[in-house]
């Protein structure tokens, strides 16, 4: 049993670690912490701990050490704190976007900003585990994942694995809790009710991220926020460095995720749910993956969905941390999904 505490407990996303580690059967949950609402009951924030968990919110100086901490909160704090918080546990995940480039140069050139402790930049290994399962085993640091980036980078591995992307034209329909916990003009419900908004034509940070795992082939992505409070649907149009067929596509895709215990293709010729659906995956940590090719251009659609909270963040997380404290890596990962929601 390994001692774990949450930075920044008070989100989205430091709410679905809450609810993973508190079911995992190696963890217990020492701390967690909010600026805001420090000496609270965790449940007045995440009523699913009603009856529970008698847990309570301190302040973020009063984190001890402990065997895994989860930093959950946002990307700019400074560089004091950012070195106490890593120098605190044995292994440390940030699920912030802190950690997620490789270089201190485009992290300046995504986020706009000098990176405060780039000399950590290397230590941290990207926490996807379908790309860096071997680096995760055993490792001390790793980074949380952008939910687009994860969506997208899942959907097209296999292909750009096998070098057959030239180019890809990436297309994501976005939940509101993307926005996090604080409130924002955008955010607001008669802002967002019913309402399909681009917000990202060009420029979405994750595009980094894509570059750094996937290669730099020639990539445009646009995000869009749309009428769901979780998940993320991506569509690819990829368009090949040569003809393939649908039959050997299925067989890229079949080797290449076989053994991967949360990716899953979805590809049906009946039914209602024939491609990835983002509403089946709320609270799992699957992302589901799904293609075509069109026969008259040789184009390649491929279709993929999370949920962005749980593949996106706090899931793979979990799974990242599995693989670093040498646990089951599926462990406390097995909820299934709710039909119908």
């Amino acid at each position: 049993m390994i001692r774990a505490s949450i930075q920044g407990g008070a989100g989205y996303v430091g709410g679905e670690l809450l609810r993973l580690l508190h079911d995992h059967p190696d963890v217990e949950v020492a701390q967690v912490t909010s600026g805001s609402h420090t000496n609270r009951f965790a449940h007045t924030v995440h009523p699913f701990l009603r009856g529970r968990s008698d847990l309570r919110f301190c302040a973020p100086e009063a984190l001890e050490s402990c065997d895994v901490l989860f930093l959950a909160g946002g990307h700019d704090d400074a560089a004091d704190e950012i070195r106490a918080f890593v120098e605190l546990a044995r292994r440390v995940i940030d699920l912030s976007a802190r950690f997620r480039l490789r270089s201190a140069t485009d992290w300046t050139e995504w986020y706009g900003t000098e990176h405060a402790a780039p000399e950590y930049l290397e230590r941290f290994v990207y926490g996807l585990p379908e790309l860096h399962r071997d680096e995760l085993s055993g490792a001390r640091f790793a980074s949380g994942v952008g939910c687009n980036a994860t969506a997208t980078n899942l959907a097209l591995l296999p292909l750009a694995r096998a070098g057959l992307i030239e180019r890809a034209i990436v297309d994501l329909k976005v939940g509101s809790s993307e926005g996090g916990a604080r409130a924002s003009a955008g955010g607001q419900h008669p802002a967002r009710s019913r309402s399909i908004r681009t917000y990202a034509a060009t420029g979405h940070r994750h595009q980094a991220e894509i570059r750094q795992e996937l290669g730099d082939f020639e990539l445009s992505f646009t995000a869009t926020a749309v009428d769901i409070v979780r998940g993320v649907a991506c569509t690819g149009h990829v368009f090949p460095t040569e003809p393939i067929t649908e039959k050997e596509l299925w067989g890229l895709y079949r080797e290449h995720y076989r053994s991967e215990p949360f990716v899953r293709i979805v590809k049906e010729r009946h039914g209602l749910y024939r491609y990835p659906e983002p509403k089946l995956l709320a609270g799992t940590n699957y992302c589901d993956v799904g293609f075509e090719v069109d026969q008259r251009t040789g184009r390649i659609v491929v279709m993929s969905a999370i949920d962005n909270l749980m593949k996106g963040a706090a899931g793979s997380a979990v799974q990242s941390m599995n693989l670093m404290c040498g646990f089951e890596e599926a462990s406390g990962l097995g909820f299934a999904g709710l039909h119908p929601v």
